[in-house]
């Protein structure tokens, strides 16, 4: 129903499949490009575009000029970004990765890549065998991006990535012979395949698998041999053109066959390409045939369109498009969006049609306006999601706005309308629109953009050094901005020269990024030393406030001082062994020692570790920094577990003594003649003393009867008079020396009282021989005591004098007398009644 969107530029290939073309930039080529002698090798997604003089082509050089191949990569503008002197074996073919690396073959079965600034990569050659390239194509894998070669002798070898180049055998029971006209690679269910055209006969040939399918194409007119070959960019269908300029579409596995179409044209095809819509059906498909100066569009449905251009042109095909590439112009073909040809199309009556010329007649200030709303009023949502996706697949500002700003007048008449989608949209057309600037030249679709995701396109612009512009874009998408900041700081400690600055210059723009987590600096330390910058490292990982990140790096640059200072502040002790150890294999072990005395904390993990693993250089740093308290107390704790107390306490008695610990020094002394005792001892009686603390050797003399060297060794160790006498009472209750006990109780007034006569007694249940001690207890135990031997008569009369009324209603709680219950009570009744 509009003009405002050029449809001059529409053709029709069949029943409602309308294609456009759209020009996208006008090319700067420099004066040196011509295409019509060059080879196009261009990135899909609006990558760099690589162009070689063709090899086939006799072409007048200027003096000076080199044979070699000049390989000059572009961006999509024309723009020079970088040359390659290619001064290595005779290049076949060169392709791009998924990475946006230059992959270059050689004839020897060499694969060089370079990034798009010409910088060399890596290379790797496909096999021992392959030395004899002739031919080789290089396509999108399921793992990445493969490379197949085919030998002079009609090999094909395969290697699936190239980040992991195995190469294996097409099939080895395969025989191709010089009938072979062309061949091309299809990926299918991670499964990779060929596809071999010889004469009128196609093989379809699984990489690995020894069983293939020969198909023999029929079609309606006679043909000898199939000259161009082509796979679609998602691996559906194949197209081929025969020698008598017949053209065959159908699905990839030749199953089903779309559309037969008769170009009529005699001369030689140079490119055969598909232009697909990203959609499942075949039928909105088309293929796109290049001859020298116009192109053959032809659809599914078997209509054509014819396109002439003034000078050789290039086609790149892409995943919803194909672009082309001339002297002069940057193009795209592409099938026209349902959305678009809704609101465009001719004769469309469709609600976003409406609604665009809603919007259109308001800004005029036309009554028609509500008119026209008033037709879909029921399908507004419909068409203001229509007016927003459109606007998406538009290249044009001007008609992106005017549908955007058709949905923004549309959306104000839905209740309760979600506006994430508009939203979203609207940021991404600014994104797509600085992308397909001339100054970026990213020619990109909103379906490439979203099949790549921000995040990949953000790699991109910073693999280019549009840092300032990626930071942008990161934060109005909300994005982390982390990887744009490593990228640029690893570039200028590669070409900055004055490592001061460009640390100083790094620090400065992390500080002031505005990030919610600080940035960290271990990557570009790391990278720094990667190229032999280590003072620079160093100095950049001093200001890494990650400790976990920056010890071992630190550590990695030998700096093993500054991880063990870093490490200790961080209190984790497992970083600071990390530091101790490295510290400690690396460095002199007087340095060593020298420089760990100054950290207290990691000094005292280190004897920890010494203390478990290596006890002779834990007594080395003692010695060395004469702590003598802490080397007696290793000696003591080596000799109790080696046994040879004995011979020790000398050297641990010294050392108390010199740490000025002199009660430790004297019990050590008294060890030592404890130790004397204890083997004249065990030589007296045969039984094992060592070991025995004083209590228990005197106790154990006792015991034996011995009770002169018991009261020597009481006498000698000034054992306190109340533990020598709990010890004989217990030695003679444990011997059942009754007798014994009752001449020691009456000898001499006890120290200890009587109780524990009573409590040994009733240890051993004697409760006859207790009675004899209950009386010369102390009055205010004697209660107690009587109670405990079950005196209960006594006890009852000394709880009546002491008044005692709870101890009177225990005693009446448990005897059985009814004679001693009824005194009891008696006793009770007489003390509550004096109360």
């Amino acid at each position: 129903m509009s003009l405002l969107c050029n449809t001059g530029d529409w053709f029709t290939l069949g029943q409602g499949n309308a294609f456009r073309k759209i020009e996208l930039y006008n090319m700067e080529w420099p004066g040196s490009i011509n295409l019509e002698n060059m080879v196009v090798y261009a990135a899909p997604y609006g990558g760099p575009i690589a162009v070689v003089k063709d090899p086939k082509l006799f072409i007048k050089l200027d003096g000076g000029t080199s044979t070699r191949p000049i390989i000059r990569i572009f961006n999509c503008v024309g723009k020079l970004i970088s040359s390659i002197n290619w001064d290595c074996g005779n290049l076949v073919t060169l392709g791009w990765s998924d990475a946006e690396e230059l992959i270059g073959v050689q004839d020897d079965g060499t694969i060089f890549l370079h990034d798009m600034f010409g910088n060399f990569v890596h290379k790797f050659s496909v096999g021992k065998d392959v030395t004899d390239v002739a031919d080789a194509r290089i396509f999108p894998s399921a793992s990445g991006t493969g490379v197949a070669v085919m030998t002079s002798g009609f090999k094909i070898y395969i290697l699936n990535n190239i980040k992991d180049p195995k190469s294996r055998p097409l099939s080895e029971l395969l025989n191709l012979s010089s009938s072979l006209t062309c061949w091309e690679m299809v990926c299918k269910d991670r499964t990779t395949s060929c596809l071999l055209a010889a004469g009128t006969e196609i093989t379809i040939v699984r990489h690995g698998d020894n069983a293939f399918t020969n198909n023999t194409l029929t079609m309606r007119n006679e043909f000898q041999s199939i000259s161009l070959l082509s796979v679609s960019f998602d691996h559906e269908h194949v197209a081929l053109l025969t020698n008598t300029g017949c053209l065959w579409m159908g699905s990839w596995d030749l199953k089903h066959k779309y559309c037969e179409f008769v170009t009529g044209r005699q001369e030689k095809a140079k490119q055969l390409v598909w232009c697909i819509d990203g959609g499942t059906g075949y039928e909105a498909q088309a293929v796109i045939v290049s001859y020298m100066n116009l192109i053959l569009i032809v659809g599914a449905s078997g209509e054509s369109s014819v396109y002439t251009y003034d000078s050789p042109m290039t086609l790149i095909p892409e995943m919803d498009c194909v672009r082309v590439l001339t002297n002069y112009y940057h193009e795209l073909i592409q099938k026209v969006p349902l959305s678009t040809s809704k609101i465009f199309g001719i004769n469309i009556s469709e609600p976003a049609s409406f609604l665009f010329e809603a919007h259109r007649k308001f800004q005029d200030r036309s009554h028609q306006s509500d008119e026209y709303l008033c037709l879909i009023q029921n399908k507004l949502p419909t068409a203001v999601a229509d007016c927003v996706e459109a606007a998406g697949h538009e290249f044009d500002p001007s008609t992106q706005k005017s549908l955007i700003r058709a949905a923004y007048f549309g959306k104000s008449f839905i209740s309760s309308y979600s506006c994430s989608d508009y939203i979203t949209m609207c940021k991404t057309l600014k994104v797509l629109n600085v992308l397909r600037d001339r100054i970026v030249g990213i020619p990109i679709t909103i379906q490439q953009f979203n099949h790549l995701q921000p995040v990949v396109i953000l790699d991109r612009l910073v693999f280019r050094k549009y840092y300032g512009l990626s930071i942008h874009i990161a934060k109005y998408l909300k994005l982390q901005e982390t990887r744009i900041l490593e990228h640029w700081a690893f570039q200028k400690i590669v070409h900055d020269k004055n490592d001061d600055e460009v640390a100083r210059k790094i620090a400065a723009k992390f500080s002031s990024a505005g990030l919610r987590e600080p940035m960290s600096y271990a990557n570009v330390a790391d990278k720094a030393q990667q190229i032999g910058k280590t003072k620079l490292a160093i100095t950049l990982l001093e200001l890494e406030t990650k400790k976990k990140l920056q010890v071992p790096l630190l550590l990695k640059l030998g700096a093993c001082e500054k991880a063990l200072i870093a490490a200790t502040q961080s209190g984790d002790i497992d970083l600071i062994y990390m530091a101790i150890l490295e510290m400690k294999n690396t460095t002199a072990l007087a340095k060593f020692h020298m420089t760990i005395r100054r950290y207290p904390l990691a000094q005292n993990l280190y004897k920890k570790y010494c203390q478990l693993n290596s006890l002779s250089t834990l007594k080395d740093i003692h010695s060395q920094e004469d702590d003598f308290l802490s080397q007696a107390e290793l000696a003591l704790r080596e000799a109790l577990q080696l046994g040879n107390l004995d011979a020790s306490i000398p050297d641990i008695s010294g050392n108390y003594r010199k740490a000025g610990k002199t009660i430790e020094a004297d019990l050590a002394d008294e060890t030592k003649k404890l130790i004397r005792h204890q083997k004249l001892l065990q030589d007296k009686y045969q039984k094992d003393f060592f070991g025995l603390a004083l209590h228990a050797m005197v106790r154990k003399l006792l015991q034996l009867g011995d009770q002169r060297y018991a009261e020597k060794l009481k006498s000698e160790f000034r054992m306190p008079d109340r533990r020598f006498w709990w010890l004989r009472i217990q030695s003679y209750a444990d011997n059942y020396q009754w007798e014994e006990l009752e001449k020691f109780g009456k000898a001499k007034k006890s120290v200890i009282g009587y109780e524990p006569f009573v409590e040994v007694c009733l240890t051993k249940q004697n409760v006859t021989e207790a009675k004899k001690y209950l009386p010369r207890c102390s009055e205010e135990n004697k209660l107690k005591w009587y109670l405990r031997a079950g005196c209960y008569a006594d006890a009852a009369t000394i709880a009546f004098m002491q008044k005692d009324i709870d101890s009177l209603l225990k005693i009446h709680d448990h005897c059985n007398d009814s004679a001693l219950m009824a005194k009891v009570e008696n006793m009770i009744g007489q003390l509550s009644s004096k109360k």
